[in-house]
Formats: C-alpha cells, sequence, structure tokens
C-alpha cells in the first residue's frame, strides 16, 4: 500500500474548506464523479494526509483544520459526508519574511505545501517558498503571485533538488479555460478574431480580496488566454450574495467567410472554490510524486494546470 501524501496548506479557506471535505466525500462514498484522475502515481483521491495548515484569522488558528474550513466567512456548501477531525491544528501564518524559519520548522515531515492563500501577496507567497525550500518540500503555487515563473526562484528549486509547481491555478472548469478554448476554436475552424471580452463576478472572501488587490492576477489571466491583444478583461466584481459560486460572461466577436459575422456569448455559472479543488488534488499528487522520485521544477503534466506556468510574462 502506497504512502499517502503529507501536505501542508497555507489558507483556511474555500478553496481549503472543498479541497478538504471533497476528499472525505471521496473517502466516504468511493464515487468518482468529478474526479479527473483517480490515481496518480499510485496515489488516490483519498491517499492525502494533512500534516499542517497556516492562517492569519485569529478566529482559526489555534481550531482543528475541520472546524476552521467551516468557520465564516467561508461559505462553499457543506457536503453531506463525515467529517473527522483532521487531528491538525491550525498554526498562525506568516504576514511578512521575518518569521520563515519557523514555518520551515512547522513543515517538518511534510512533503508538499500548497500555497492557497489570496493572491495579491507577492513577498507573502515568496516568504512561504523560502520555508518549504528550506523544509525540503515541494512548493505549490496556486495565487497569480509570481513564483514559479521567476527565474530566480526556479534556479534556486532546482539547485535545491526540489520540484516547484505554478503559478495561478486554472480552475477544473473556469472562465479562462473555456474562453481559451473558444478562442483556439475560432483559429482551429479559420475565423478571424475581431474582440473578445469577459466578466466575472463572485461572492467569495478569495474574490472580495482579489477585487482589492487586482495587481498580478490581469496578467495572469491574459497568461491564459490566445490572441490576448484582442482581449479584454473587464475589472472582476464583488457581490456577496453570490456566496462561493461564480458567475462568468463571455463575448467573442469574428468574421468568417468574406468577412462574415459572428458573435457568440456565453455565461458560466461554477462554484468556484469546488473547481480549485478538483485541480489541488491533481497538483498535491503530482508534487509528492515528483518529490519522491527526484524530479525539479514544475513537472510537464502539471503545466496545463496553471494560467502562467513557467515561461509566461510575470
Amino acid at each position: 500500500m502506497i504512502e499517502k501524501a503529507r501536505v501542508a496548506v497555507v489558507g483556511v479557506g474555500n478553496n481549503t474548506s472543498a479541497l478538504v471535505q471533497g476528499i472525505a466525500f471521496y473517502r466516504e462514498t468511493g464515487s468518482l464523479i468529478g474526479v479527473h484522475r483517480p490515481v496518480i502515481d499510485g496515489l488516490g483521491v483519498g491517499d492525502i494526509e494533512f500534516v499542517a495548515a497556516f492562517a492569519t484569522s485569529p478566529e482559526k488558528v489555534g481550531k482543528d483544520l475541520t472546524d476552521a474550513i467551516l468557520l465564516p466567512p467561508n461559505n462553499v456548501p457543506r457536503l453531506d459526508c463525515a467529517l473527522p477531525p483532521a487531528g491538525v491544528a491550525v498554526t498562525k501564518g506568516l504576514v511578512d519574511a521575518t518569521e520563515v524559519d519557523r514555518v520551515a520548522v512547522a513543515l517538518h515531515g511534510a512533503e508538499v505545501l500548497l500555497y492557497s492563500a489570496p493572491s495579491g501577496r507577492p513577498e507573502t507567497a515568496r516568504a512561504y517558498a523560502a520555508a518549504a525550500r528550506e523544509a525540503g518540500v515541494a512548493f505549490v503555487n496556486t495565487t497569480s503571485d509570481p513564483v514559479a515563473r521567476d527565474p530566480e526562484w526556479v534556479a534556486s528549486y532546482a539547485a535545491a533538488g526540489l520540484p516547484l509547481l505554478g503559478d495561478d491555478l486554472a480552475s477544473q472548469f473556469g472562465t479562462s479555460v473555456l474562453h481559451n478554448e473558444l478562442l483556439c476554436l475560432l483559429a482551429e475552424r479559420g475565423l478571424t478574431l475581431v474582440s473578445s471580452y469577459q466578466v466575472n463576478l463572485g461572492g467569495t472572501e478569495d474574490f472580495r480580496n482579489l477585487v482589492e488587490n487586482p495587481n498580478t492576477k490581469k496578467q495572469s489571466k491574459l497568461n491564459a488566454l490566445s490572441a490576448s491583444e484582442k482581449v479584454r478583461l473587464a475589472p472582476l466584481g464583488y457581490l456577496p450574495h453570490l456566496g462561493s459560486r461564480k458567475v462568468a460572461h463571455l463575448n467573442v466577436e469574428a468574421q468568417g467567410w468574406a468577412g462574415a459575422e459572428v458573435s457568440l456569448d456565453v455565461k458560466l455559472t461554477v462554484h468556484d472554490p469546488a473547481g480549485a479543488a478538483g485541480v489541488n488534488i491533481d497538483l498535491i499528487r503530482i508534487a509528492a510524486s515528483a518529490l519522491r522520485t527526484g524530479r525539479t521544477g514544475c513537472p510537464a503534466e502539471a503545466t496545463p494546470l496553471f494560467k502562467s506556468p513557467p515561461g509566461t510574462p510575470v
């Protein structure tokens, strides 16, 4: 029987709640609904053990991870399954780079550090990356803050012989994935793109943070889209009543044969945290396998799961 992947997580928000609840759901039911890859290098969806968790919210620090993920402002729906205690108390997280050593010590025994804190805090992201490197742990950056696409960090992780996966999660079925597929389809069918835009509205705290700290998110979303010079991104909109749902509106204007007009409008509604968890479960297992087999950098199979993998603009 393969050893479970030992995971530490930064951020005890909706994305972590969806991940922890989902793992419990799949263990209990044996269902494979919504699972892309049931097994990765011997690791199943339930073969995850959380060994550490970090958060800055005073209400969550000191709580068992299972209890902390259910506290407000988290608003992801509660799944209908048993949710036993994780046996892991949430630790006070970093706010700057002054306590890297403390976090590195707390990562003892972990194989993967999943960085799932809000975007827009690049110094904090790099501080956790430094702690993971010091602890000999694979780092997975799900935020738009540049780490895995920063050449200096890539080089430092390669020198340490560690996996570095990122940046910015491409949700399981989100706006960027759908938008890019539509743009690629136009090109494949010989149509000429005239213009395109997307509008994103959400109700989670992560979304609120992105509205207030959009600095790295716009470039990262453009990195995920083809023909970006003709694509416009509207400012993100935070609507609390949407809860964990995200509503996206996409428009594509194109020209076909002899300039014939083509216009497409799409509305997409998803539960954003579930979309993140559906990808994070694969990234954790890829990172753990890479660490165990001595692979460095961002494994090729992880690259399509990010908006801004290594080689894309910072």
